[in-house]
């Protein structure tokens, strides 16, 4: 499947607003906390600012217009990468400390276990629920 840009914010918006929320919801409880929310609402807008679009123009250079798995896993890591970032670095900066408790190791698990649902999910379980869903560049509406 290749994913147009709003097969792309669509199926980011689907995944992360179901999956994504019900695996911040033990990290939010556990810290007493609302900041792993704030961060998915991160890695959502930055997703659909940023990368997203970002993704879709480099698409265009690879011959099959697709993402081999192994590319998507490297995504993921910058994508986590830049988030964690401007979050505690640059908002430090700024003078917004929301963020200050956010330590590199709940960052990296609540991350890692959001992408890889998500991730997961994006390759089995929107082709069971939508199976237009491929042919349609990832649009599911």
């Amino acid at each position: 499947m290749t994913p147009t840009l709003i097969g792309r914010w669509q199926t980011r918006l689907l995944l992360l607003g179901t999956l994504g929320v019900l695996l911040t919801v033990p990290f939010s409880l556990s810290l007493a906390s609302p900041v792993p929310f704030y961060v998915l609402g991160a890695v959502t807008v930055f997703g659909m600012v940023l990368w997203d679009p970002l993704y879709n123009y480099l698409q265009t250079w690879r011959w099959d217009h697709d993402w081999p798995a192994v590319l998507q896993l490297t995504a993921g890591i910058w994508e986590g990468l830049f988030v964690y970032l401007v979050l505690t670095w640059l908002l430090r900066q700024l003078g917004i400390t929301v963020f200050a408790n956010l330590t590199p190791s709940i960052f990296i698990l609540h991350y890692g276990l959001v992408w890889l649902g998500v991730f997961t999910a994006s390759q089995t379980l929107m082709r069971i629920l939508f199976p237009r869903w491929r042919f349609r560049g990832g649009q599911w509406l």
